[in-house]
């Protein structure tokens, strides 16, 4: 019988008697009693997956979290509710005042036809004070310290004579300390020790005027990815030790914080800062943590993806383009960049930029595979990539996504026809509704934008072009976009930013109107759209030939050329519809979110598609 199996006792023991729980239940059995989904907290753009799970040893039931390592027992069916299972690698934990168990590693031994439950069990509780036993961090196998400093000198003096061995159970161990997971550090666990391997660090970078300086590395056990910033002393404490790609043991004290993700690409709600008293030491077994975590987005999923999250992305590299340089408009510095593209199996392609030393050292043959952590995904020309600074990349990488690429690759990736983000015939939509490829009349005839805000795609053909006001002069601050105005002593005003600017940064502000077989349409666009209309000119550059032109006219025929280049060009146009109200009339603007050429082996394949889909 299944209740046979169940070890009765081992949920108390591990919270009561945590000393010899190892030699009472080694590897405790229990029924599992419930499996939800918890939905995820991060910004990110695949967040990670996490899983409640609830365990009853008949007595006693305790709330668990799996760590991502072990969610392939949901995602392969087996661990479902009334099934037994082998709790193989775990670390018990008190959150909140609430006592949970993160499992590490989990074997599902038995499927119960039915799910009912074995037992009454009750929630296990802890019998022994809080001042006599920890069950958190090294205090959870032995008595709590009872000072700080006493906390800290055991510690280190563990460090400092520990022999790296692994252990299951109750969790991993370390010399009698015990490794506690990344997954599972929070503000509210205490006497911590991990062990990570520095996946990236970061350069010294000053803030506060120079008053102040920083550093963060990248942390990376088995299950999960933690940031870790040193300010100030710490900076110089810690940034020559901390060196990328070795293995360290980093123990408390060492502040859990919640994370900054604007700052972080990592998928963890929490980040950690050095302090002075942290103890940091290289370990001597480099090779039990892995080199580095991923969790992949394939080049087709982008279009499901929104405008500024983080992936990692692997592919084939198709195409590298030559280094150029950009100038930052508001240090006036400027930056090396290159373009490269990426394909992979789902017959999509994206490009990608590197940035700085990244783009300027990149010497990686073509159909190599490449993966990359930590890009940033844009809207521009549908979707394409970039490498964040504290990015990583990784060529031909010993992983199986890798090995499977690059057989597809070899096989019939070669010679495959690959579709573009611009071309798609559905693309998510900043409100989360797809796109449809629209033709005018039908947007006319469904009065898109009337009722709700509508999005959809549009292949028309430019044929005019208002130039009487392409453009507006803007701040010249980052970020701000915002209308100046002309002083009359040679500066721009910008009532925002209070600040003045020896000239504007001319951005602009198009009326287009477009027309495909079945109608014509008036369109808005704005800088980022028009300079792709524009065949990649900036409103500046045409300011400039305006201003020729009104001085000795050497400029005007380049303007005109510059306007005629961009006629009758089809495109495809990603339209917002949305109702507007204009001197007391309320009307449909259509306003042009994206623009890029039409890929038209891509579109021949969609409308091959569509043949086939139409019934005779």
């Amino acid at each position: 019988m299944a209740a046979q199996q169940i070890t009765q006792g081992a949920l108390d023991a591990i919270f009561n008697d945590p000393q010899n729980v190892n030699t009472r239940f080694p590897v405790p059995v229990l029924q599992c009693l419930q499996v939800k989904t918890l939905e995820a907290k991060t910004a990110t753009a695949a967040p990670v997956e996490r899983y409640r799970v609830v365990l009853s040893d008949i007595r006693n039931f305790v709330q668990c979290m799996l760590a991502t390592q072990a969610n392939h027992v949901v995602h392969s069916g087996q661990l479902q509710r009334g099934c037994i299972v082998r709790l193989k690698q775990y670390q018990a934990n008190e959150i909140k005042g609430k006592n949970i168990i993160i499992i590490l590693d989990l074997e599902v031994i038995e499927s119960l036809g039915t799910p009912d439950k074995i037992g009454d069990p009750v929630s296990v509780e802890v019998k022994a004070p809080a001042t006599d036993t920890g069950i958190s961090g090294t205090n959870f196998y032995g008595a709590k310290a009872e000072t700080q400093e006493d906390s800290k000198s055991q510690v280190q003096k563990q460090l400092a004579s520990r022999a790296p061995n692994g252990g299951a159970g109750g969790g991993s161990t370390d010399g009698g300390v015990t490794i506690y997971p990344i997954e599972a550090l929070s503000p509210y666990t205490h006497g911590w020790t991990i062990k990570a391997r520095v996946t990236n660090k970061s350069e010294v970078r000053n803030y506060r005027k120079g008053n102040g300086k920083l550093f963060n590395v990248n942390l990376l056990d088995e299950s999960g990815e933690i940031r870790a910033t040193g300010f100030n002393e710490q900076c110089d404490q810690f940034y020559d030790l901390l060196q990328e790609g070795s293995v360290y043991y980093i123990s408390t004290p060492c502040r859990v914080t919640m994370a900054k993700k604007q700052f972080s690409n990592l998928p963890n709600d929490y980040e950690l800062v050095f302090e002075r008293d942290t103890v940091i030491r290289k370990a001597e077994d480099q090779g039990a943590v892995p080199q580095v975590r991923f969790n992949f987005c394939s080049i087709q999923e982008l279009q499901a993806v929104e405008k500024d999250a983080t992936v990692d992305v692997i592919g084939v590299l198709k195409d590298v383009d030559e280094v150029t340089s950009i100038t930052s408009k508001t240090t006036n510095r400027p930056y090396d960049k290159r373009d490269i593209t990426l394909v992979d199996d789902t017959g999509y392609s994206v490009r990608a930029t590197l940035w700085g030393k990244t783009a300027t050292n990149f010497d990686v043959k073509p159909e190599s595979i490449v993966a990359f952590k930590g890009m940033r995904v844009s809207d521009f020309g549908g979707r394409s990539l970039s490498l964040l600074a504290s990015g990583t990349m990784a060529v031909d990488p010993d992983i199986p996504e890798a090995h499977r690429l690059k057989g597809w690759y070899d096989a019939s990736g070669r010679n495959d026809t690959f579709a573009t983000h611009s071309s798609l015939a559905a693309v998510a939509g900043a409100t989360g509704r797809q796109d449809q490829i629209k033709t005018i009349g039908e947007v006319k005839e469904k009065n898109l934008g009337i009722d709700d805000v509508e999005y959809f795609t549009l292949k028309a053909t430019i044929v005019y072009i208002k130039q009487d006001t392409f453009a507006y002069p803007a701040c010249r601050n980052e970020g701000c976009n915002k209308k100046v105005v002309d002083m009359g002593d040679g500066t721009w005003r910008c009532e925002k930013c209070d600040v003045a600017h020896a000239r504007p940064e001319w951005r602009y502000i198009m009326t287009l109107s477009v027309a495909d077989h079945t109608g014509q349409l008036y369109l808005s666009c704005f800088d980022e759209a028009a300079r792709v209309v524009m065949g990649g000119r900036s409103a500046d550059e045409l300011m400039d030939m305006r201003e020729d032109a009104a001085g000795d006219g050497s400029g005007e025929a380049r303007l005109l050329a510059a306007f005629e280049g961009a006629n009758c060009r089809k495109l495809s146009f990603r339209v917002r519809a949305k109702m507007d109200t204009y001197g007391e009339v309320q009307r449909v603007r259509y306003q042009v979110m994206s623009v890029s050429p039409i890929d038209y082996k891509s579109e021949a394949h969609r409308l091959v598609e569509l043949i086939k889909g139409m019934s005779v």
